[in-house]
């Protein structure tokens, strides 16, 4: 993820923060020329050639602060979320092109997002990217000091490194060569102790800016919302219809032949009753299949166990009849809602299935525990790896389960394995229930 920082040592962080905002404080040279750009399609936006070109400027520009959020949540762990309100559905023609730009020119961000790239070539040069400045003003004292400030005095100027005054004798003069030696080694040393704290500083004013207001958040939240909804009730027709079908093809089949069955038989029992028992025993087999089926139907639906023992025995029970070797480890001290734990549930269910079918695997870890409000549940495989969320395997379709319940799903599966998939569905717990062992 793009706002996630890794761990790193104390010496590290020291030694990589100052490039990395220097190369912040670099690229701020192409922002401002976006900007510039963006304000000369905005001074044309009063006629026809300023609303054509308006949205392709605004979209330049998104661009161009993504980059910065995606570098600023990379390298200061300052998260960034994207804050633009959501745009109309897509038309053709004119008129479709006009409510993209009152979409675009009336959403705030679009203004935040134009003041940052023009005041942060300021900004970034005295927080982010001024221990890099300071390093390389250290480095060219060391050249002064050794080669260069001969160099200046020969070709006729002269000039000042810090308060050290750089003349034609200055390759000569001992005092005023330790004088600029101790200058260059402080600015390097201030630059290497000042470089995670600037860099700070300056995450915290991309986030102040660059991040959504409570306006946009809530559209955010509300659009995101209505997608979810809408997929909620989507999988609830598929779930529905899936149920039809099985019951159709299956038990409802059964029961009919049953019925046929009874009414050949009543026929039967007084002209040929050898039949009538033959009948009567297929009768009795076709019932005890319809049932099964039943149960297996309503196991699909809710199992009971997952209704009476909670989430971490029902995943026990799913590994227990798993074709693979399936290890599973719960903390989970309560009960999560019963939604909650049938969505957890499913997905996993649909996780392992995919193991044994995709994956390759021998072995299969499961670990379900209760952390910060969020129920998290890690699948990791000894498998073949190389999964993605577009390969077919479902996993979409689990990540669109669980974002009804705003829980999220991250996949991690390199070539070669392992392949770790995780969910995370904020929830409360109820109070603890016994447990199978």
């Amino acid at each position: 993820m793009s706002g996630e920082l890794v761990k790193e040592t104390w010496w590290q962080e020291h030694t990589r923060t100052p490039w990395r905002g220097f190369k912040l404080g670099l690229l701020a040279f192409p922002s401002f020329f976006v900007a510039v750009w963006f304000g000369s399609v905005l001074s044309m936006v009063t006629g026809i050639i300023g609303i054509l070109l308006f949205p392709s400027a605004a979209l330049l520009v998104r661009n161009m602060t993504n980059v910065y959020r995606t570098l600023i949540g990379r390298w200061t762990g300052v998260p960034i979320e994207r804050p633009y309100l959501p745009e109309p559905p897509g038309e053709q023609g004119f008129m479709g092109l006009l409510r993209r730009f009152v979409a675009l020119i009336s959403d705030p961000a679009t203004w935040r997002d134009y003041l940052w790239l023009m005041i942060d070539p300021i900004v970034v040069t005295f927080t982010a990217a001024l221990p890099g400045w300071l390093i390389l003003y250290g480095v060219w004292g060391y050249c002064l000091a050794t080669f260069a400030g001969g160099m200046i005095g020969h070709y006729g100027g002269s000039d000042w490194y810090g308060w050290v005054h750089v003349d034609p004798g200055y390759d000569r003069d001992t005092e005023r060569i330790v004088s600029t030696l101790v200058v260059a080694t402080l600015c390097i040393a201030v630059g290497f102790l000042t470089g995670p704290k600037m860099l700070a500083v300056y995450g915290r004013w991309g986030r102040s800016l660059l991040g959504p207001t409570e306006k946009s958040r809530l559209a955010l939240r509300v659009q995101h919302l209505t997608e979810t909804r809408s997929e909620a009730v989507d999988a609830s027709a598929a779930e529905l219809r899936r149920i039809e079908r099985d019951l159709h093809d299956g038990a409802q089949a059964r029961l009919v032949a049953m019925g046929m069955s009874l009414g050949a038989i009543e026929h039967l029992l007084d002209k040929d009753p050898e039949r009538a028992r033959l009948l009567l025993a297929e009768t009795r087999a076709s019932s005890a299949k319809a049932l099964r089926e039943l149960r297996d139907l309503v196991r699909g639906i809710h199992p009971p166990v997952l209704a009476d023992r909670g989430v971490g025995d029902a995943v026990k029970a799913l590994a227990l009849d798993h074709p693979l070797n399936v290890e599973v480890t719960v903390a989970v001290p309560g009960r999560p809602e019963p939604p909650v734990e049938s969505a957890a549930y499913f997905a996993v269910s649909e996780i392992l299935t995919n193991a044994a079918k995709h994956s390759g695997a021998g072995r299969v870890w499961v670990d379900v525990r209760h952390e910060g409000g969020m129920l998290r549940i890690a699948v990791t495989d000894d498998g073949n790896g190389g999964a993605t969320l577009d390969g077919g395997t479902g996993l979409r379709g689990i990540e669109r389960r669980i974002g009804t319940f705003d829980g999220i799903l991250a996949l991690s599966s390199p070539v070669g394995g392992p392949t770790t998939v995780t969910l995370e569905l904020p929830c409360a717990l109820s109070s603890p229930k016994t447990s199978l062992s």
